[in-house]
């Protein structure tokens, strides 16, 4: 299964970069910031653990204990199932599984069009970041990515379907860890 997602992703994965060149104009991301990993609640269907899990495996020993150990501070201070956190493999404002990230992840930055006719705005845009100079008040003024890029439609979705992927249930990243 983990080999035919990987096909998925590559396809996936051209897609998307070509969403981000499309709107790179009212985006800010680069390399560094962080501010999504910064706070969230970071969802992730079964499928994306297992490949996340396999380049978790492959870290260096002390980076994994890093890891471990953001994953007790969150797990030992989160005092509701809704409580935002810092994603535990944000390290020195970087992802250590940057290549195994999941879709949300992938699609983090983007302004797009969801199937009930809303503009999802990223977060960062609060911020005065992505999209901040082409919306006011949560109005986008230009046009949106043309698709919907939230989890459930992408796992259910064409691209999905043509590889017969199986992303089994969908939770918060830290509850994928006992």
């Amino acid at each position: 299964m983990l080999k035919k997602y990987e096909k998925f992703l590559k396809d996936f994965d051209k897609k998307i970069d070509k969403y981000f060149k499309e709107q790179s104009e009212h985006l800010c991301c680069r390399e560094g910031c962080s501010g999504c990993c910064e706070v969230g609640d970071y969802p992730f269907t079964q499928l994306e653990m297992m490949y996340l899990m396999q380049g978790f495996r492959g870290l260096p020993p002390l980076v994994q204990e890093q890891v471990r150990n953001n994953l007790l501070t969150i797990k030992n201070n989160r005092v509701s199932t809704h409580l935002f956190y810092k994603c535990p493999f944000l390290l020195n404002n970087r992802c250590c599984v940057y290549s195994y990230r999941g879709i949300t992840c992938r699609t983090f930055g983007l302004a797009y069009l969801m199937r009930n006719g809303v503009v999802k705005l990223p977060e960062c845009v609060n911020e005065g970041l992505c999209y901040s100079k082409v919306s006011k008040d949560g109005i986008l003024t230009v046009e949106p990515v043309k698709e919907d890029l939230d989890l459930p439609e992408i796992t259910n979705g064409k691209l999905a379907k043509k590889y017969k992927l199986e992303f089994g249930p969908s939770r918060s990243l830290i509850d994928w860890f006992p």
